[in-house]
């Protein structure tokens, strides 16, 4: 819980800078507090270049505020926890994609999930995230996709469009692969009424216990939607924040494998470190060279226009 001391002085600074405060929803409950808007990689994606503000404080993973850079290049970009990264964003190699290109030539297009380095980004043709990756990888005209850099996202969208060749990277993210069906078993036989949601960054094997796969936005408006009583939720429990506020009142009940999932990095995020980065004005994040910035920021763009 935030207290009004800190709710006072966040927002003084707030007005002193023209700043705007975005948080994922895998972020501490007190990030998530201060926020001036909580969403997932494609709403905040969205948001920030239409937001008329000098500065964005980001508080989520650098991949996040690098995007909100490149499409608000004019903006001070701000994170709160310069060193939280997300490992997945890493797990992809040039050499893959320049093979790919010289198997299928004009025939390939190379889609790249938000959740990955700007560099990657530039050698894309355009990028997706876990709400619309189906919806734009069945828009393009190529018939081959090289899907970069999530397998089981890529799994998942293969599935879903199966009129494409889709081509699979082997990265992942550690917090959703480590979620055991073993443990979803558990809770389904625990709470055999429950409906089970799932991120389609987890495993395949684990895609098949559920109820519903989407996004975390589109896991928080199922459950906002549905007229049951308890949910499983696999996903970062950093998302029952949102699913708490919006249900309030609803007695509706959350539950998350016993190994809870938690991305180290996202809780690095705290309220106390949104308030010191827009005090000190630390932890902001630079354009790369123009080329790679022009390169990535037509990714980002043309995931915009197609997602519409």
């Amino acid at each position: 819980m935030v207290s009004d001391e800190m709710r006072a002085e966040v927002e003084r600074l707030k007005a002193e800078q023209d700043a705007v405060i975005l948080a994922h929803y895998y972020v501490t409950p007190e990030a998530q507090e201060l926020a001036d808007y909580v969403g997932d990689s494609f709403f905040l994606s969205k948001l920030a270049a239409t937001l008329d503000c000098k500065t964005l404080v980001f508080a989520g993973v650098r991949f996040m505020a690098e995007s909100a850079k490149l499409l608000s290049p004019n903006k001070r970009v701000l994170m709160p926890e310069p060193s939280a990264d997300c490992p997945m964003a890493h797990m992809m190699r040039r050499e893959t994609i320049d093979q790919a290109r010289a198997t299928y030539g004009d025939d390939l297009a190379v889609a790249c999930y938000v959740n990955s380095t700007t560099q990657m980004k530039a050698l894309s043709d355009v990028c997706v995230t876990s709400s619309n990756a189906v919806r734009i990888v069945r828009a393009l005209p190529q018939p081959h996709v090289l899907f970069i850099p999530d397998q089981h996202l890529g799994h998942y969208v293969s599935e879903q469009v199966s009129e494409k060749n889709v081509i699979l990277n082997d990265g992942f993210c550690p917090t959703h692969e480590a979620i055991e069906v073993v443990e979803v078993e558990a809770l389904q036989e625990r709470y055999p009424h429950a409906v089970t949601l799932a991120h389609p960054e987890c495993g395949s094997w684990v895609l098949e216990k559920a109820d519903f796969v989407g996004s975390t936005s589109q896991m928080i408006e199922a459950a906002v939607s549905s007229d049951a009583t308890d949910f499983i939720v696999l996903t970062v429990h950093g998302v029952l924040s949102e699913l708490e506020r919006r249900c309030a009142g609803t007695g509706k009940r959350f539950h998350f494998p016993a190994t809870t999932p938690i991305c180290p990095n996202m809780a690095r995020v705290s309220g106390e470190k949104v308030r010191s980065c827009l005090a000190d004005g630390t932890g902001e994040v630079d354009l790369p060279p123009d080329d790679v910035a022009e390169r990535a920021r037509a990714a980002l763009s043309r995931m915009l226009e197609l997602a519409r």
